[in-house]
């Protein structure tokens, strides 16, 4: 094996492989070979394949955690621990040498893993009794080692905008290959849209299910019209703070003029997606309708999905702590992300017509507010979340809401509640001295309600999938590219959002005056996006490629007052160890956080050591 020269290009073995792979892959063999060895056996090829898969992305990190760029954004806040990844982000403590977020190395090396396989799979031999089956089954394994590395390209260009295209495996003792400088955004684009399209007509429209997890056509539609969508955005699309990024050579690498184009070949990309065979996952109510899509291996709106082993850690991970839940609630969701949650009317809760109301409290049935088709009745809920979007329901857990796996049924206590978990509290505080949720809200999200962290043993695990790619993301791309590129909305855009939120039974759009507009409707469009997509690692990346992040993501951030000093108990006049007094100083906005987002984090920096080794390399503006 030849050693490497820059850390941009290193390979490691091609064998190993995680048990988070997709289901086809429990062939891998164990053991290990050398690379030489791997292109003599066609076992070994697949399992390098296999190996290439293991490293797509996945918004559940080692299938136990919610992506933790939920907390970089005003999705949540991390409190478990400080000086955490998201942390370091919020506070703009991030730089070129130490980019928690970043994956420059890592997905260089998963690229020429992929260029070496696409090199070495065809002259790999096959017994003669299998040669009829892999002389299909090698052009498929072809298209899909060039959709792997054409998501790699995604991944990079979403981070760093212009990056090097390598399409082969580089001789590194020769520095002028390694010497390789960065190709423009339209080049990157290109280039990844070009290979979806020619792998598309390759792959099939389906795979068996024990072969479920592997690229599709549906997959490589569904990149060709992300990558578009993105490049249509104002991020990369005439964006003149990028004008002065070029490379020694004069080559500008982000393009300066503004073309509504790109918005007409990202609404044509998503509609092919949309045209194919896939459809909105739906169950018995509204609230299930959605919840269920995060706990069950879907496959009817799922068109890739990274397929996690059956677990119980989501749960533990995100249960609130104590009573009968017995989770760890490491996350804590904003109120910045409760209020953007419409009403039922299908009106923002700013628009003084909507109804809604933060004072007073309410007692209802409501279907599937438990996690379960049955009716569950919520008692003394603050008025503040009553009448809400169902997604809001199947989201977020908040103050006396209700979960089905839990060995006693009593409400999700989040409040403050004295001193000590005797006393009630389900939020605070955590045995031994750490905190749960801080913001008096808790993930409720991809959570089991068949699973009880309370009987570890005998409670089943859950079976979920992440959705690398699934349908509703492809209508809203729809509907805002149609919307920018006609200046407002048609028909058609219209029709597109309204089919994400019938699947909820939310209203049809236009419901104000404003949703006929071009600004108007791309709010909606853009909150749609928010809470469809809510603790999926999308955000993140959608309020960048928009230009909003210095918005959203800069300043103070907003909880219930969960944490209540003593003075403000005190002064209630009741025993500050009791759920009176913690109730009654709990229905407030405080802060929990003050951010830091500069215009130079839009993109990330290219790590200082790779441009220490590459002299061609240019940084990133800002950096």
């Amino acid at each position: 094996m030849k050693k490497y020269i820059s850390k941009i290009f290193i390979i490691s073995a091609l064998i190993s492989c995680s048990t988070s792979c997709e289901q086809y892959l429990d062939v891998v063999p164990s053991e290990l070979v050398t690379e030489d060895k791997i292109w003599t056996n066609i076992n070994s090829a697949n399992a390098a394949l296999a190996q290439i898969y293991s490293k797509l992305p996945s918004g559940l990190t080692d299938g136990s955690v919610i992506s933790e760029l939920a907390c970089a954004t005003d999705e949540a806040v991390f409190h478990w621990y400080a000086g955490s990844s998201s942390d370091q982000y919020n506070m703009g403590a991030w730089t070129a040498g130490n980019n928690p977020f970043g994956n420059w190395s890592g997905r260089y090396q998963d690229i020429r893993k992929a260029n070496i396989f696409l090199e070495k799979i065809t002259s790999v031999p096959i017994p003669a009794e299998q040669s009829s089956k892999y002389a299909v089954l090698i052009p498929q394994y072809v298209a899909e080692a060039r959709f792997l590395r054409a998501m790699f390209y995604f991944d990079l260009f979403r981070m760093y905008g212009a990056v090097p295209l390598i399409t082969k495996s580089l001789d590194y003792t020769n520095p002028d290959e390694y010497a390789v400088a960065r190709n423009s955004v339209d080049e990157v684009v290109n280039f990844i849209v070009s290979e979806c399209n020619q792998i598309a007509t390759q792959l099939p429209a389906h795979h068996p299910d024990a072969e479920l997890g592997r690229a599709n056509k549906g997959a490589a539609l569904a990149l060709a019209a992300r990558t578009l969508l993105y490049a249509a955005s104002p991020l990369f699309n005439g964006n003149s703070k990028y004008a002065g990024v070029k490379n020694p050579d004069g080559k500008a690498l982000f393009p300066q003029a503004y073309d509504k184009e790109k918005w007409k070949l990202a609404a044509d990309a998503a509609k092919k997606v949309l045209d194919l065979d896939y459809k909105l996952y739906t169950s018995t109510d509204p609230i299930n309708s959605y919840e269920k899509l995060f706990y069950t291996r879907d496959w009817q709106e799922t068109i890739l999905p990274y397929n996690h082993p059956n677990t119980k850690m989501i749960e533990q991970n995100h249960l609130p702590y104590g009573g009968a839940f017995r989770g760890w609630s490491n996350y804590s969701p904003l109120e910045e992300l409760v209020e953007s949650y419409e009403m039922k009317n299908g009106k923002p809760i700013s628009d003084p017509t909507s109804g809604y109301t933060e004072t007073g409290f309410w007692t209802a049935p409501v279907v599937g507010g438990d996690g379960t088709a049955a009716t569950v009745t919520l008692t003394n809920v603050s008025n503040r979340y009553k009448d809400r979007d169902p997604r809001f329901y199947a989201t977020v857990s908040f103050q006396n809401s209700m979960w089905a796996a839990a060995t006693t049924r009593i409400p999700i206590r989040l409040a403050w509640w004295g001193a000590g978990q005797a006393n009630g509290s389900n939020g605070w505080p955590m045995q031994g001295g750490g905190t749960t949720s801080i913001s008096g809200y808790t993930i409720r999200k991809w959570l089991d309600p068949s699973v009880d962290i309370g009987n570890w043993y005998t409670s089943p695990d859950a079976r979920r999938n992440y959705p690398i790619f699934r349908l509703a993301e492809f209508y809203l791309a729809y509907a805002e590219a149609l919307n920018e590129y006609n200046g407002g909305p048609n028909a058609e855009a219209v029709a597109a959002i309204n089919k994400v939120r019938a699947r909820v039974n939310m209203p049809g759009l236009p419901v104000v005056a404003s949703d006929n507009t071009l600004e108007g409707f791309r709010s909606r469009v853009r909150n749609e996006k928010r809470v469809e997509f809510a603790f999926e690692a999308h955000r993140f990346w959608d309020v960048r490629r928009w230009l909003i992040a210095e918005n959203v993501d800069r300043g103070a951030v907003h909880g219930m007052n969960s944490r209540p000093a003593s003075g403000e108990l005190v002064a209630t006049g009741l025993n500050v160890n009791s759920q009176e007094a913690g109730l009654a100083v709990f229905y407030k906005k405080v802060p929990l956080q003050t951010r830091v987002f500069e215009y130079r984090h839009y993109l990330m920096p290219i790590p200082i050591n790779e441009m220490d080794v590459n002299r061609q390399l240019v940084q990133n503006f800002g950096w």
